[in-house]
């Protein structure tokens, strides 16, 4: 019987209102850069697939919420100078200090609307709820910002562990904050690899839920009790 079930965040339970490439691209038209959206979208894709796992281990605390700014102060610039437009910015670091902080609001993501009847549905059938993500410190303000926050017993984070799904780390770090085996644990997440893989390889049961619709070739894995969805509302067996 599942106990607690464990959510990762965006691409989860929120996401970016329209896309990353047209929230750049907005801020970016204040500083006078002129770039599209697509193009800006792509780049910042690629240059967040190249990048090393959001995750500083043996770091104290409060030096995190600074490597946090500089590991997503890499990558955006990156994205500009893909996308062929960052010698257009005059004082790059103001932008970028001013996006970041733009993604720590409401302002820029929207809430699944199959996410809140789940989690509602789930806390009256008295399951603790926790969020795993690889997001950044900026999550706990987000969280409360897009009225989220209140239905966490926990929140565990990669750059506050030292390890980012599909590492196990993170899952264990989770499961010791709420004292139970990880048999008792469900994982759901938008990420095959990190969420489903990872949570699966922890011992903790898992879903994928795969709201995109993406296509992935499981005939070489070994998957008997693999599961997917494509939205909360099929969950009803819990």
């Amino acid at each position: 019987m599942t106990k607690v079930i464990f959510l990762d965040a965006a691409g989860t339970l929120f996401d970016v209102r329209g896309s990353v490439g047209e929230v750049y691209q907005k801020l970016a038209k204040n500083f006078g850069v002129a770039v599209k959206s697509e193009d800006l979208n792509a780049a910042f894709f690629q240059s967040f697939a190249s990048a090393s796992p959001m995750a500083f281990p043996g770091i104290e605390a409060a030096k995190i919420p600074q490597l946090e700014f500089e590991w997503w102060l890499t990558v955006s610039a990156k994205a500009f100078q893909i996308a062929g437009v960052f010698n257009q910015f005059s004082d790059f670091p103001k932008f970028f200090a001013e996006l970041y902080a733009h993604f720590a609001t409401a302002a820029p993501w929207f809430v699944y609307p199959d996410v809140l009847p789940a989690l509602n549905r789930w806390q009256k059938q008295g399951i603790e709820l926790a969020v795993v993500s690889n997001f950044d410190s900026r999550l706990y303000p987000v969280l409360k910002a897009l009225n989220l926050a209140e239905y966490f017993t926990s929140v565990t984070i990669s750059t506050e562990v030292g390890a980012a799904k599909p590492q196990s780390q993170i899952f264990t770090v989770a499961l010791q904050k709420h004292n139970c085996l990880a048999e008792n644990v469900l994982h759901i997440g938008d990420s095959f690899k990190a969420d489903y893989c990872g949570a699966k390889t922890a011992g903790l049961k898992a879903i994928w839920l795969n709201r995109q619709q993406e296509k992935l070739d499981l005939g070489k894995l070994d998957l008997i009790d693999f599961q997917k969805v494509e939205e909360f509302a099929s969950l009803d067996f819990i």
